[in-house]
């Protein structure tokens, strides 16, 4: 693909996390060991992660979330600011915003164990008439690539409505992959290790 852009979901309000960690403490910032084995913030490790197999990245954040924007910019990603409702008004402002672009490879911003070459593959595998996902021994997992084709569905999203209804079996590429971290996001302080 010639200009897909990375979107990195960052908007959401982290309620478990917050439930159980205290009303001040944001997941995205948690200090976390990731596949380096050295702390850093959730967010900064999906960043790193993602290497250079995409130039264009978009985060999207809320307004109040200062440190999250900074740590966007110190990455060289360009900032969406979003007082989301949900990741379907996530996607779909993102995908407005990025609408030139051949594809999206969506990102969740608290998935920070998902290996790079997952996602090198998966941005490989996009194309624009398909969904590239990352598949392995429990289904599909994340991130999940959408080509061009599906740009205007995904800009009709909205609330809670993720865009798994756009996965059909004549569409989606399955990049089989053994990377456990495309299962798991941290939800709860616990999923932090």
């Amino acid at each position: 693909m010639n200009n897909p852009v990375a979107i990195i979901l960052a908007a959401g309000q982290g309620s478990r996390f917050r439930i159980m960690a205290g009303d001040d403490q944001d997941k995205l910032l948690a200090p976390c060991r990731g596949l380096i084995d050295i702390e850093r913030p959730v967010l900064e490790h999906v960043l790193i992660n993602l290497g250079d197999c995409i130039e264009r990245r978009l985060v999207i954040t809320r307004p109040h979330n200062l440190d999250i924007i900074a740590l966007a910019h110190a990455y060289d990603c360009e900032v969406l600011l979003l007082d989301s409702t949900g990741m379907g008004d996530s996607l779909a402002a993102a995908v407005a915003a990025s609408a030139e672009a051949s594809g999206w490879l969506v990102i969740l911003g608290d998935m920070p164990f998902i290996a790079p070459a997952t996602l090198d593959a998966v941005t490989r595998a996009m194309n624009e008439d398909c969904v590239a996902v990352a598949t392995g021994e429990s289904g599909y997992g994340h991130p999940v690539g959408f080509g061009r084709k599906f740009g205007l569905s995904l800009q009709t999203l909205r609330g809670d409505q993720g865009a798994r209804r756009l996965f059909s079996a004549e569409c989606v590429t399955e990049v089989q992959v053994t990377d456990p971290g495309i299962y798991r996001d941290v939800d709860i302080p616990a999923n932090l290790l």
